[in-house]
Formats: C-alpha cells, structure tokens, sequence
C-alpha cells in the first residue's frame, strides 16, 4: 500500500509526490488535489509504475514506515497480504510469502527462499539488517522471482532502497520515547559537495529493555534490544552520460535473546539468557551510463561482511529449580560474507527490435558467499565438543526479457533465467559434499490494458529452489540405526506460478486497488524435520522432499481518498497452501530410550504448511481533524497457523488496534501512539514436543506446548524537526 506524504491536510498530503525528500522542506502546496499519488517500483528490470506491473506487489514510503512507528521490517509485514515472519531470536527475521520461506537456521546451512536486497546488497537470510533508517521506500514482490534474481527468491523478494542525497541541504533530528524503557535517537544530514557530489549520512541507536522479565536474575533487560545503524551515500554525477551511486551501510545489533518460558508467561526463570547479535559492513555501487544511442548500462557491484551470534539457555530455568531438572544452553556463531555483481544492458527506442514493437534487457550475474560456523554447547555445565563448518556458494547466471507491443492495448513480457550454482560444504565431523546444479527460471505474462488507468494481466512463471546436503545427519547416521540414508540430501524445488490480476485507479483516480488471485505448483518441497539425540541433548534439524505442494489465494490491497479530510485503506490476503504424498519422518532415537518413547511417522498429504495462515487483513483510516492535527486508526488481523512440519501444535487467531495522533508543522512534527491497544497476547512461534518430553522437570515432562509472544501494549511519543 502507499501511504500519504505530511501536509494540511490528506488530500494536499496526496499530492506532493515526488517533490519532497524526508525532511526537507515543504514545497509549495496546491489548493486541492482530489486523486492518489503514483508509485514507482524500482525492483524490476526498468522503473515502472505500480499500476503497470503485472505482478502482485505492496510498497510501503516513508510515510508509511513513519505513521507505524517501525524501526525494522517486521514492523511493517503485516500490511502485506500473505506475508508472514517467524521470530525464535530478538525480531522476527525469518520471512514467508503465500507460506514458502524459512522459519529458523541452526546447524545446517540453508538455500533461503525470500530475497533480501538493501541498497543493492545482498542480506538474504541476514533479516537483522532490515533496519528502516531514511528508507524511502520498501517493496515486496510475490511469487516467484525466477528471470529477476533467481535461486534465492523462489517465494518472492523483499527490497529497500534508502533516500537519496539532496541538492539543498537539509538536517533532520528525530526522537522517540517509548514504554519498557524504549528510547531511540537519529540524525540525518543531506546537501551537495560540489555541483556534481552529494551526500546523505544518517544514524541512529535504538534501546529498549524488551518486554520480558528474569526473574531468577532479577533483570528485565535479558530480552533488550540495542541497535545502532549508521548509512552513507553519495551521488555523483561523474559525466553527462555517467551517474554512479555509492552507498555504506555499518549494523551493530547487540540484543538479548530470553523469551520462553515453563509457563507460557513474559516472566522467564533462565540462568544463562541468550543473545541475538550482528556487526555488519556492507557497501555497493551502481552505476548507470547512457552514453550510447541503443542501450544504457546499468550495474551494481555490492558487498557484505556479517559477524552473527545467536545463543539461548535450552532448559529456560536454573540450577536448582527442581530434583529432576538439566542444565543446557546452545550457541551459534555464523559469518557470511558475500560479493555480488550483476551487470545488464536495457535498449532504447531505437534498438527495439521487430519494427520497433519489442524492448529488450539482457544481462549477467554473479554472487559468492563463504559463511562459517562455530557451534558450542553446553550440557550440565560440561562443553560438548565444539561442532564447526564452512558452506561456500558461487552462483552465475545470465539472463534476459523481452516485451512484445501485440496491439496498442496488449503487451507480451517473456523472461528467462539460466543459473550455474555450486555448493561446498565441510565440518568437523569430516562431511565433505559438493553439489552443482544447473538451474532455470523465468516468466511468460500476457498484459491487457483496457484503460490508461487499469491492467488486467496473467502470468506464467517458473522460480527454482536448489538441493544440499544435511551435514550432520550423514555424521550421526554412523551411531544412529534410525537414520537412513534418504535423510542425507534434499533435491531441488521447483515451482510454477499461474496468476491472474487486475489493478488500476477507480472513481476519478480517487480509489487505488489491486486484486491477484493465483495458484502455485510445488515440486519436490523442501520442508524441515528435525531428530532429538538425548545423549547430547540436542535437537539436529535436516531438509527433506515432499512430493510436492499446492498454493493457492486471492490478495487485495486497496487506498480510498473518501473526502480532503478522510482517507481509508485496505489490504486482505486468503491463502491454502498444502502437502501432497509428505510423511513427516520427525522422531526421536530410540536406540537410547529417552523415556521409551518414539515419534512415529505422521502422514501430512493435504496439511497445511507451517506460517501459512489461512486469512491475514489490515484495515484503516486516516481523518485530518485539525488542519495539523491527523489521527490515524488501524485494525489488523491474522489466522491461526501450525508453527512446524513436525508437529501439529497452531498458533492463536489474532487482532490488533492500533492508533496514532500526529501534529505536523512546516518543520516540525510530533506523535503521540499507541500499539496493540487491546494488550492481546499473540504467538509468534511456538514449539510442541508431541509424544516426546517436554521441558518441564516439575511436571515430570509431561508434553507441553510452548509460545514467544509478539509485542504487548506499547505507547509511545515521537518528534523530530527538520532544518
């Protein structure tokens, strides 16, 4: 959805587009203006207009992210249709689109399968970075991105793209203040250094002791959040036919990790709280030159060192808490560090080809990583024997999309992927694997537009998943009968997306809406399991196939500018996302009689997949009470959904309220807010241990289920005040 700009009022708000970078001064404001703004998509291979883009995507501005009060994407996903996060660490930093994607990593390396791109950098599986300091604008595109990106965004890809430098200067000073000790500061600072550089800094520090108390320690800050950011960019005009953007991103994300509990409550009992940290350097360049007639070039080389550690105490309690109890604590610390480069040529008018009909777009990509692990863990106070590994990828492809003008009124886009990927993986326990694979996507969309203002569209599309291999299950399958060798590897997924849409400008250009309905067909999916070895206490994950899978829904996101003084908004998805011919081979090794009980295998053919709720919405309205003074009201909502592949334990449906009163000046604004209104407790991941243990010494480990919460209550005020 897009969200309106600040000004008097929500109509003049409206039509400032493109005349306003954050914080810089107000331009000067007509005295009506009756339609919603436009909004351009740059994730794809040209700058196109949302309502032209045959594919189902939300965009969220500044002003969007400023009217949440979001300082990282999780805050903003749940305005997305069918767009759902997990958490098990500090943020929810794990992604799924219409019910693909990751849910978690710990031993084995993982193949992600939504796309994180910031700034033309890669932070794919790296959600901790997704900090929306001076971010511009974030888009979120679903299904498969086979002919743009390729292996890694088999269920979609998630950009951000910070603000430009300015040609004026500008300084802007933001602060907020918040309940449980939340208190964030940032600085932005913009202008020229010449008449061909300029240059924007921003940085900021968030802190907040989080929302869960320790009471064995006596601490409340055991769950905290500490998070610096600092961004720079500089634009250079280098020639007349020459730009080159630079841009630096550094992330210290130091935070607590404490939030399960032995009964489900926001007080935990751990004597060893976890953390969930990320130190990152990171830079980019694009270039773009248009010194030839037929073509213009466009690159963009990036780069990205991470250093991750991710730990938590596993018996959520303490020494002495009960005869019967254990003591384990788990920790993993993984760096990746990743250099990509992709390089495209984009015709011109007057290279397109068949008498001036078909533009074109052909290019080259190339992406390596190295990440290495170190894994310790603790069990009753004795270090088991330290568990390392080193996953290096390489990926190269080429590719190209042609777009065809059929007739004045309908265009035929054709796309086509071809990836080379090759996968080294080593460890400790002497695994040595390499795997390569040769892998293709790409799309085929048929667009009618029956108006200027309305697209009705339907594509074909092929995204690619690739295989690996479970590490540490070949190693364990030397002590272990119960591990078989189909448990080794896991195949390559592929998925062919059928999907029909319609958007366009309704009602004057008064109403915006987009409306897809589509349907996914999965092959080979690759869901997790996971085995409990009791000797070192230790749950060991691993990628198997199913068969296949079927997705299907319907997504809406709608903007309605009701009155100059009333704006309403909308976005709705439904979504069935099932197994076909899995049986979930989850079980515990009963060789070493772990209170003599084995998980048996469970058939899961027509189950739905895990983060797959059935129906997610957000609706709101915007009311400028006061030519200053607007109050905005928000309503979001979402269906219950298994937590896991291996088991059968749902979370709760759920909705939210949430509110805010802004006053806003020429420079100058402050706001007043409140979040989940209602102090409803919602689960954002959940873990039931079905016919095992559970984790519990007092209640002799009887089976339990166990939830993290989302964020409770939280009211806050914000200011800032530009210069």
């Amino acid at each position: 959805m897009k969200y309106l700009r600040k000004s008097n009022t929500l109509a003049q708000a409206l039509s400032l587009a493109g005349c306003m970078t954050a914080g810089a001064a107000y331009a000067e404001i007509p005295a009506k203006q009756n339609s919603v703004e436009e909004i351009i998509v740059t994730s794809q291979f040209r700058d196109t207009r949302l309502l032209d883009l045959s594919s189902s995507v939300s965009v969220f501005d500044q002003a969007t992210i400023d009217a949440r009060g979001a300082t990282n994407l999780e805050q903003l996903l749940n305005l997305a249709p069918n767009v759902n996060f997990s958490a098990g660490a500090s943020r929810g930093r794990f992604f799924q689109i219409r019910g693909i994607g990751e849910r978690s990593q710990f031993i084995d390396p993982v193949n992600p399968s939504v796309g994180l791109i910031i700034d033309g950098i890669d932070f794919t599986g790296l959600g901790l970075a997704a900090s929306t300091l001076d971010i511009a604008q974030i888009e979120i595109l679903r299904g498969p991105q086979g002919t743009v990106y390729g292996a890694n965004a088999l269920a979609g890809l998630i950009t951000m793209r910070s603000q430009a430098p300015t040609t004026a200067p500008m300084f802007k000073v933001a602060t907020e203040v918040t309940q449980y000790n939340g208190r964030t500061l940032s600085l932005v600072g913009s202008g020229p250094i010449s008449d061909t550089v300029s240059y924007r800094v921003a940085a900021q520090n968030q802190q907040s002791d989080g929302y869960i108390k320790n009471t064995y320690l006596g601490r409340d800050d055991t769950n905290n959040i500490d998070e610096s950011v600092l961004r720079g960019k500089l634009h250079i005009q280098a020639h007349d036919d020459l730009q080159l953007d630079l841009s630096l991103l550094y992330i210290d994300a130091d935070n607590g990790y404490d939030v399960f509990t032995l009964d489900n409550s926001r007080k935990t009992l751990s004597d060893q709280p976890g953390r969930d940290s990320q130190e990152t350097v990171a830079a980019s360049v694009a270039a773009l030159w248009s010194g030839n007639e037929l073509f213009s070039v466009e690159s963009v080389l990036s780069m990205a060192t991470s250093e991750t550690e991710y730990g938590y105490d596993e018996d959520w309690s303490y020494i002495g808490f009960h005869a019967d109890e254990y003591s384990s604590a788990d920790n993993y610390q993984r760096d990746k560090d990743n250099i990509s480069a992709d390089f495209r040529f984009i015709s011109t008018a007057e290279s397109a080809l068949f008498g001036g009909s078909t533009s074109w777009v052909v290019g080259s990509y190339f992406r390596s990583e190295e990440e290495t692990l170190l894994r310790i863990k603790d069990k009753d106070l004795i270090a088991q024997p330290a568990f390392t590994s080193q996953f290096e990828t390489s990926n190269m492809a080429v590719y190209g999309q042609l777009r065809s003008g059929l007739s004045d009124k309908v265009d035929l886009v054709s796309g086509l992927r071809l990836e080379k990927r090759d996968a080294d993986y080593r460890d400790s326990l002497a695994v040595n694997s390499d795997n390569n694979e040769d892998l293709w996507g790409g799309n085929l969309t048929l667009e009618y537009r029956y108006t200027d203002s309305k697209l009705i569209y339907g594509t074909i599309s092929r995204g690619y998943k690739s295989g690996g291999i479970n590490g540490k299950i070949i190693s364990a399958s030397t002590t272990n009968a119960d591990i078989n060798s189909d448990m080794y590897e896991f195949d390559t997924e592929h998925m062919i997306n059928y999907e029909l849409g319609i958007k366009g400008t309704w009602f004057e250009s008064r109403l915006q809406a987009q409306i897809a309905a589509f349907y996914q067909d999965r092959s080979d999916v690759q869901a997790k399991q996971s085995i409990f070895d009791p000797n070192n206490f230790s749950f060991d994950d691993y990628l198997t196939n199913a068969a296949g899978g079927a997705t299907q829904g319907l997504e809406l996101e709608l903007n309605y500018l009701a009155s100059e003084r009333v704006r309403l908004f909308a976005a709705a998805g439904w979504l069935s996302a099932e197994f076909k011919g899995f049986t979930s081979s989850s079980h515990v090794d009963a060789k070493d009689d772990w209170n003599g009980v084995v998980l048996a295998p469970v058939d899961l053919d027509g189950r739905e997949v895990a983060h797959a709720p059935e129906y997610q919405f957000f609706v709101g309205t915007e009311l400028a009470l006061l030519p200053n003074l607007i109050l905005r009201l928000e309503v979001e909502g979402k269906d219950e959904f298994y937590f896991s592949n291996s088991h059968n334990e749902k979370s709760s449906s759920y909705e939210l309220f949430n509110a805010r009163l802004s006053y806003i000046s020429s420079n100058w604004d402050v706001a007043l807010w409140g979040r989940n209104l209602s102090n409803e407790d919602y689960q954002t991941r959940g873990f039931y241990f079905s016919n095992q243990f559970g984790n519990n010494p007092a209640n002799g480990y009887a089976p339990e289920a166990y939830y993290q919460f989302g964020e409770p209550r939280v009211a806050g005020i914000s200011a800032s005040y530009t210069f």
